[in-house]
């Protein structure tokens, strides 16, 4: 029996709506003869459909069928179709894939196509080149071509220029691109391509726009001013024809950059050309916000941080407050759009509808209503530094619980036993447990002789052994079972940890705020906080516990409980 994404269906062609097509430019003759065979013999290929919200169906694979068949048919027409469930994101990678492996494509379309694929990655160009079906190298060619301006790949798309005159031009900043296209339009034939390399390569690279210290640059051999008189095309002084030795110099200074901001954010990214995607700005206001107290909340997260171009033009400019998660960003900006949509309808209630509370204030004549607030997910990615001491944390917890409770002690032991078995118990750490509490040196190779030395100890010590025994087993637990047993002690974190300068030390400055922010620790500091903030890290933690005033016991973050839904000690 067919699936229902092997079925072939009919549906009127004038019921489908149109998807996501990467390629923008369709040649008349191509189209022309596109048409021709349709109108002889029908759509035989049947094009991807998928199911959309509203009941209809939109075109994932196939547009330009379903175009000619309409222009052939009119909207009547039944055209044949592969019906396949999958949403809109799914939809417009696999029609950016689909396109991209068609022969017709052109290479400035799949730079487009293969820079939205890399930003679906989160910024892998291995996994990128794996989807799309191409080589490493490939790839990299490809999103070279995003530093083409959007003229040159414009004429690249419709023909008028080749790829070898683009990938040059790719090279050069955009401003002269946009100078050099102009002209190469306009002229009756192309620039051969070894005569065009060889204008391209008297620009090179600008010292103007160098952002390295170019002291040494003066005298270079690769200096312009030296070769000025060397090419037709030549840009006169202030540019390095040498790029391996401007890239070097320029990398070098933004690795410095990278290193300098590291302190204060947990992630910093280099981003090249054709990586625009990979990275969105966190906004709490606007079309693009996710909310304040969202805004707040991401700051913790391991996903956001800072960028620093390396792309032509912008070479060694910072942009600060970015997310590197851009599924979940769109997911909280949708978040705050339905809590504002939600906060429109209650505010469109007649009052007789929503009662006062006891202590509300009445609006004012033409006051707006105050927004809702989108559920705030503090839930966030932990960098591995602070995964790392949880860990230990919560073994110490777990230690302490089951010494404080030999009946819970016993029954963690059965369900260990029961699910883990005993391998992870340290025969060495049972031993010298034996020998620190008796006195006497346990047998090693007899186990009667060893039960009868058990025998002839108290039972306050032999319970005291009962409980080793859990407590050796907790060090070799692996850190996932943790939660749970944590959970069924009912454990509370606040009671055997402490804000303190060794967590704060795994922090960034950014986690730093967003942990002060949700343990009531910035309102306590008081109106200062974020100017604070601005000093080095560690007189930042100095001031942050040393707060007068602040109970700084049972004040635990998200990023330290066992459980996301483990609310903060009050």
């Amino acid at each position: 029996m067919q699936t229902e994404s092997q079925a072939v269906h009919k549906i009127r062609v004038g019921s489908l709506i149109a998807g996501l097509n990467p390629r923008t430019h369709f040649d008349k003759n191509e189209m022309t003869e596109l048409e021709d065979s349709i109108r002889v013999k029908g759509v035989i290929q049947p094009i991807l459909v998928r199911p959309t919200d509203d009941g209809g169906y939109a075109v994932v694979a196939g547009n330009r069928r379903w175009a000619a068949a309409r222009t052939v048919f009119g909207e009547d027409y039944e055209i044949p179709v592969h019906v396949k469930a999958m949403s809109a994101d799914e939809a417009d990678e696999l029609a950016l894939i689909e396109n991209v492996l068609r022969s017709d494509m052109s290479p400035a379309e799949e730079a487009q196509a293969a820079s939205k694929i890399l930003g679906r990655c989160e910024g892998s160009r291995e996994e990128a080149a794996k989807r799309l079906g191409w080589s490493r190298s490939m790839l990299d060619k490809r999103l070279a071509l995003m530093n083409c301006s959007d003229a040159v790949r414009q004429a690249l798309i419709e023909r008028k220029i080749t790829l070898s005159h683009a990938e040059l031009l790719a090279a050069a900043p955009k401003a002269r691109q946009e100078l050099v296209i102009v002209k190469m339009l306009e002229a009756p034939s192309l620039v051969p391509i070894a005569q065009f390399k060889a204008q391209l390569e008297s620009i090179s690279k600008s010292l103007s726009a160098a952002i390295f210290d170019k002291t040494g640059c003066a005298g270079c051999p690769h200096d312009s001013s030296a070769q000025a008189a060397m090419f037709t095309e030549a840009i006169g002084s202030g540019h390095c024809t040498n790029s391996a030795c401007y890239d070097e110099k320029t990398m070098a200074v933004l690795e410095a950059k990278k290193v300098e901001l590291s302190d204060e954010f947990t992630k910093v990214l280099i981003v090249n050309p054709g990586e625009n995607f990979t990275v969105i700005k966190l906004v709490a206001e606007g079309a693009l916000g996710v909310g304040e107290d969202q805004a707040k909340a991401c700051k913790g997260c391991a996903n956001f941080g800072a960028v620093i171009s390396n792309v032509p033009g912008k070479i060694g400019n910072t942009y600060l407050s970015q997310c590197f998660d851009s599924a979940c960003n769109t997911l909280k900006v949708a978040a705050r759009i339905a809590a504002d949509k939600e906060a429109a309808k209650e505010a469109a209630k007649p009052a007789t509808q929503t009662p006062a509370k006891s202590g509300d204030k009445p609006a004012k004549a033409g006051e707006k209503p105050a927004k809702a607030a989108p559920k705030t997910d503090v839930t966030v990615q932990t960098s591995q530094r602070v995964l790392d001491y949880r860990v230990g944390i919560w073994r110490t917890a777990l230690k302490r619980e089951l010494f404080a409770d030999p009946e819970k002690n016993l029954v963690m032991l059965i369900a260990v036993m029961m699910t883990l078995g005993g391998s992870n118990v340290s025969t060495t750490k049972m031993s010298a447990a034996f020998e620190k509490m008796t006195g006497k040196r346990p047998s090693h190779g007899d186990v009667g002789l060893a039960a009868t030395m058990v025998t002839e100890i108290d039972e306050k010590t032999r319970q005291q052994m009962l409980s080793g025994i859990v407590i050796s087993v907790i060090d070799g637990v692996e850190k996932s079972k943790l939660p749970s047993m944590l959970e069924f002690l009912q454990a509370d974190i606040g009671k055997h940890w402490k804000l303190d300068a060794e967590f704060l030390n795994l922090l960034t400055k950014s986690e730093i705020e967003a942990v002060a922010v949700e343990i009531g620790l910035k309102d306590a500091f008081g109106e200062n906080f974020y100017s604070m903030l601005k000093g080095k890290k560690d007189e930042i933690i100095k001031q942050l516990l040393a707060v007068e005033g602040f109970e700084y016991a049972g004040k635990v973050p998200s990023s330290m409980q066992f459980k996301a839904t483990t609310s903060v000690a009050a």
